[in-house]
């Protein structure tokens, strides 16, 4: 049976003494590979192996490091149809879904080939007499990342791309649900001309996680994940003197006015609600319809087209959406659903008993709505990370807005409607990190930042971006003033007529 190791100074490493993790293709819920488990002396030698590089990556000109990122953007395109299929292999989305996702973490590589623009720091002249002040961002240091395993290629990408390219090294701790890709991503740097050391990645779970939280020559930790996960990283982590961004989970509501297109608003719903089985931190997991008029058209159109959509596995291109990623997840989902109808929300369509002929062991759930959810509700109050919907109907905009404010966790929200006035006031005041104006997953391109408010983002800094920048990278102030008695005897000092 296959085995994955780990990646440090630029080749694969095994350790004998490692422990071993299954890996499963969740169409079929059969295993078909394993993956060492990192120890805590495994993980220690790829952060020497990245401390021993930051010496020498750190002095290399950011041009230069951004011609290497400029060389590793275009082989993952090169490569992109082998590492989509890697994902949905062991993930379980579709191939689309897959290169999508891929797509938008070479977005990210691609912001990072611009880091000499977003390192310039700032200047000003005749802060004093003959006083000049400026800025310098400069690296950290050795950083990592702890990713998912529901985006195992953009979430990384969201993530050492950026850091590298501010001088950084970085260790890798992807989600051990699905390695395979991400190990590839770091052998496609070394081709792209990273030196050694620069990127390792370990494969691993909780000894891998708290030695990278408590070794003291790491100095940040990125971090996605469920927000309880998340919360641990961050206090671990800052408690350890460590800069951390730690983004949690997500409950992300849809505001459905009635001027809202039905059309266009159901096929929103449909997309965010169920695209990759809902494994997304961006779902629309929570429709808010303002008026029961606006929630019926809804509803009658919503039912109509969910009846359409095809559940089925990654080598079938007819399918929507596949299954959901672990046999674990999969019953946590299906115990949603059934806290759900115990506590007295309206099913409106089940997917609980789904079967696709062929693949009755794999871990598919068919698209799965619920009516009349209220506030103290289990299925509204946690995330629930699968392909469920619940509706919910507020009589007033404030009431929906409310809703949405009044929920602990304020990852993305959007709200649909052809009001101007609404639109603003919804941007504005809807305290949530990312919004959507008639966009159902309202996610920043890479030139933006990704980050949520409230139980959704431990820490003050978002990925990627500006943020990104601002977060692997520490500012310095320089204030500089020279008179004739600084200059050197082979000096003088030209005099202007």
């Amino acid at each position: 049976m296959k085995k994955i190791s780990h990646f440090i100074d630029g080749k694969a490493y095994s350790d004998e003494k490692s422990r071993i993790g299954p890996i499963f293709n969740p169409a079929i819920g059969e295993q078909i590979a394993e993956v060492e488990l990192a120890n805590k002396t495994t993980v220690e030698k790829a952060i020497d192996s990245s401390a021993k590089a930051f010496l020498k990556w750190s002095k290399t000109t950011p041009i230069n490091r951004a011609r290497i990122l400029s060389k590793y953007k275009d082989l993952l395109i090169n490569n992109m149809e082998e590492l989509s299929v890697m994902v949905s292999m062991e993930h379980g989305k579709t191939i689309a879904d897959a290169k999508g996702s891929i797509q938008r973490g070479i977005e990210v590589v691609e912001f990072a080939t611009g880091i000499t623009n977003s390192l310039k720091g700032d200047h000003s002249s005749s802060v004093g007499t003959n006083v000049d002040s400026h800025t310098l961002r400069q690296p950290l240091g050795v950083c990592a990342g702890i990713t998912p395993f529901n985006f195992p290629a953009m979430v990384p990408m969201w993530m050492y791309p950026v850091a590298i390219a501010c001088g950084n090294t970085f260790v890798l701790k992807p989600s051990e649900k699905d390695p395979s890709c991400p190990i590839r991503l770091a052998e496609l740097a070394i081709e792209a001309g990273l030196p050694e050391g620069v990127l390792n990645v370990v494969n691993g779970d909780k000894e891998a996680v708290d030695t990278l939280l408590e070794n003291k020559k790491v100095q940040a930790i990125s971090f996605v994940g469920s927000t309880p996960i998340a919360e641990y990283v961050y206090h671990t982590g800052t408690k350890n003197n460590k800069r951390v961004q730690a983004l949690g989970g997500a409950k992300n509501h849809m505001v459905i006015m009635p001027d809202a297109d039905v059309n266009k608003t159901t096929d929103a719903i449909i997309g965010s609600a169920f695209g990759s089985a809902g494994e997304r931190c961006m779902a629309i997991s929570v429709a808010v319809c303002v008026g029961k008029q606006t929630k019926e058209k809804i509803k009658t159109k919503l039912l109509e087209e969910t009846a359409k959509l095809n559940v089925g596995p990654y080598t079938d291109e007819k399918s929507d959406f596949g299954p959901l990623n672990n046999k674990a997840h999969f019953e946590k989902v299906i115990g949603y659903i059934d806290s759900g109808e115990k506590e007295g929300a309206k099913l409106l369509t089940d997917g609980r008993n789904f079967k696709k002929q062929g693949y009755e062991n794999g871990y598919f759930v068919g698209p799965t709505i619920f009516d009349d959810v209220k506030p103290e509700m289990k299925i509204y109050k946690e995330e629930i990370f699968g392909p469920v919907l619940s509706m919910m109907t507020a009589e007033t905009y404030e009431e929906a807005l409310n809703l949405v404010n009044d929920h602990e966790l304020g990852n993305g929200a959007a709200v649909f409607t052809k009001s101007g006035n609404i639109a603003k006031h919804f941007t504005e005041n809807a305290k949530i990190g990312m919004i959507g104006v008639n966009v159902p997953i309202p996610v920043p391109v890479a030139y933006h930042s990704f980050g949520g408010w409230k139980r959704s983002l431990f820490g003050d800094h978002s990925m990627h971006g500006p943020e990104g920048v601002r977060f692997y990278t520490k500012l310095k102030t320089a204030t500089v003033t020279w008179s004739e008695d600084n200059i050197g005897p082979e000096f003088t000092i030209p005099v202007l007529s």
